[in-house]
């Protein structure tokens, strides 16, 4: 199948700063430089050929074993063309850490706390991360691969 415009528009933008494209039944998939990130959003959402302008999603996928470690995944739509593309973006264990999204959409505060308290992966520039499923005592981060499932954690309140 061949290439979609966004992927070709990526590719032509940020050269090798888009590690990896693949298209597989009509799914758009960039892997993209973490540092080059929060620009390539910014282009998918502002250029008018694009206009990613709805954030459907953020995960994170834990490749233990493997280096990097893991994969923020980004899903997009765009509501003008009837378009989804799918970002990713490698993360080392050493430095989890990649760009917020919330300066170009609000939606993201949630789900990039979300990928904070499940994987641990931390978002510079986010306004407010912290636990949003688990309470802040909680010790860990359970979705990573790596994370004891018989841990016992203490169920404990805010300490006034």
């Amino acid at each position: 199948m061949s290439e979609s415009f966004t992927l070709q528009k990526l590719q032509a933008q940020f050269g090798e700063h888009i590690l990896f494209t693949h298209r597989h039944r009509g799914d758009d998939t960039a892997v993209v430089a973490r540092e080059a990130l929060l620009d390539v959003c910014r282009f998918l959402k502002t250029d008018p050929e694009l206009q990613y302008n709805f954030l459907i999603d953020i995960t994170a996928v834990d490749y233990l074993g493997r280096h990097p470690r893991f994969e923020v995944v980004y899903h997009f739509f765009s509501l003008p063309f009837n378009r989804r593309v799918r970002l990713k973006t490698l993360v080392p264990e050493d430095d989890p850490i990649v760009d917020s999204l919330t300066g170009l959409w609000k939606g993201a505060n949630w789900y990039e706390r979300e990928v904070w308290d499940m994987f641990g992966i931390r978002f510079r520039g986010h306004p407010d991360l912290r636990r949003i499923l688990l309470y802040e005592e909680f010790e860990g981060h359970p979705l990573r691969k790596d994370y004891p499932i018989h841990k016992r954690q203490p169920l404990v309140g805010p300490q006034n």
